[in-house]
Parts: C-alpha cells; structure tokens; sequence
C-alpha cells in the first residue's frame, strides 16, 4: 500500500479506482459547471485542468479513474474523443472513454474511439437527449460487443431530470433486453428510482451501479437522496457490481465526503475491496 494510501484522508484499500470523473478540455468543463449553477446553483471550487484533478485524486489514494466525456451536440464527439484517448495515453492513471451523439455517423465515431484507445462509452442521457433504448444508438451498442467494451448511461431521474423522457428504468431496461451482454452501468446508483435499479442488478449480473454524489456524505444538502436509506446488506449482496465512482471535479463538496460515508459502513473486506477496486476492474474487463 502506498503512502498516499496510508494517509489519514484516503481510502485505505490497495489499487482504488474512481469509475466517475469527468477530465475533459476546460472551455467544456466550465461550460458544464455553469449549466449546473444555473439549473441547480451548486457552486464548485474543484479544479479544471488534468494535472490539477490528478494531484487531487492522488492524495486521497485513487490510483487509476475512468474519465467520462460526453457530446452534447453532433460533430464534436471525434475531437472530444481523441482528447480523451490522448490523455490517457500520457497519464499513468486515466482510463479514457468515449461518447458519441445519435446524429453522429455513430458507428465510425465509436469505432475509431475504441481502436485510438477508449475503454468504454458514456452517455449523458438527459443532456444529449438521448435514452438508453434509442435505436440510433444500436452501432455503439454493436461496437460495445465487438470489442468487448463497457457503457455507462446517466439514465437515473437525479438530479433535475425527473420530466426528462430519456431517462428511467423502463428505458434502461429495454436497452438491457436487447444488449443483455454489454456490461452496463447506471450512474448514480440510478437515483431517483435507485431501488428499481438496485433489482434489477440483482437480476441481470451484467448490471452495475455507482455511488457517485448518491452516497456522498453532504448529499442531503444538494439532492433529496438519504444515503442512509440503502442498507449495508446490498452492498455485501451486490459486491462486484456495485462501483465508487464521485463525479469529481463536478461536485459542490469536497472530494473526501464522496466517500467518508462508505468507509464509516460496517462492510466485510471483501465487499470494501470490491466496491473501491474489483467492481470497476469487473466492469472493465480487467479481471
């Protein structure tokens, strides 16, 4: 175990892996901490450059983090892509994924993503209004299995979408009928309909689920979610499917209430370990 996981503020588990931050180029991230001061006036004093962000996650003993980009209008997700796959190719811990839009020429954006070096594809569903059973999406999808890749989708109603159409379990579902072998992600442990989410991870082996700001030990103050209303036995029960993940640097708290509350749990080792490691190598495809 390294020092910086020894230290007094970190997660004291070897190889920890955040599945949720979003490193991308700072003109965009600004752009999209705006929109979420604007829509739900959270306020953020995290910083926007890679190095930055980097120094940050180390200290609290991440080792290696997924970044997440995502386009939110067509043309953009090419440029957007190789800039993630860039960075992830120079930095020691950034494990790159790759977004699309569905008026993209989808298949070509993916596929060109995957073999520069994307790990998996993100979508922010509501944002790019798109659902996760969208037919357009069909070619990523197709890509995902080709290449063995995994996908996340911000497919919960939290924090503002609950009127969005692209969004819930219905629609999480239907996408999981058809692509029953992509190994999928729900954001957010799927919040608002998190205990929809949470069975059907029960369900389908295939389906994971990330703590990002649902479990954040502030989380009162900036969603209407009780991190104490998920008991500690899902966590034993859907161990290696359940991901820590913080949304760092988006968040309107400090990195360390990301996950304060998910070390104060009375969880076996085994399920520590795999909620802060095993689940994310799981979902990668690094077993």
């Amino acid at each position: 175990m390294t020092q910086t996981q020894r230290a007094a503020d970190g997660i004291p588990v070897s190889g920890v892996i955040d599945a949720h931050v979003h490193v991308m180029p700072e003109r965009l991230l600004e752009a999209v901490r705006k929109a979420l001061t604007d829509a739900v006036g959270w306020s953020f004093d995290h910083p926007t450059r890679r190095d930055a962000i980097e120094a940050v996650l180390r200290q609290h003993g991440i080792e290696r983090y997924v970044t997440l980009p995502y386009a939110h209008k067509p043309g953009i997700a090419d440029e957007l892509n190789d800039w993630v796959c860039t960075h992830g190719r120079t930095s020691e811990s950034c494990l790159p994924f790759a977004t699309v839009h569905p008026a993209d020429d989808v298949d070509h954006v993916v596929r060109e993503a995957f073999v520069n070096g994307a790990r998996g594809l993100n979508f922010q569903c509501p944002v790019q209004e798109v659902s996760p059973d969208d037919p357009r999406l069909d070619p990523a999808y197709e890509c995902c299995v080709e290449f063995d890749r995994p996908v996340i989708h911000h497919a919960g109603t939290a924090p503002m979408f609950e009127e969005s159409p692209h969004v819930g379990i219905e629609r999480f579902v239907a996408f999981r009928e058809r692509f029953p072998e992509i190994r999928a992600c729900c954001a957010h442990l799927g919040t608002f309909e998190h205990e929809a989410f949470i069975e059907l991870a029960r369900t389908d082996e295939n389906v994971f689920l990330d703590t990002s700001f649902a479990m954040a030990a502030v989380t009162n103050a900036d969603l209407a979610f009780d991190p104490a209303s998920i008991d500690d036995s899902m966590f034993e029960a859907l161990a290696g499917q359940i991901i820590y993940g913080s949304d760092y640097p988006n968040l309107p708290h400090t990195y360390r209430q990301e996950y304060a509350g998910l070390l104060n749990r009375d969880l076996s080792a085994g399920a520590k370990q795999s909620l802060f490691r095993g689940a994310a190598e799981r979902f990668l495809g690094d077993e």
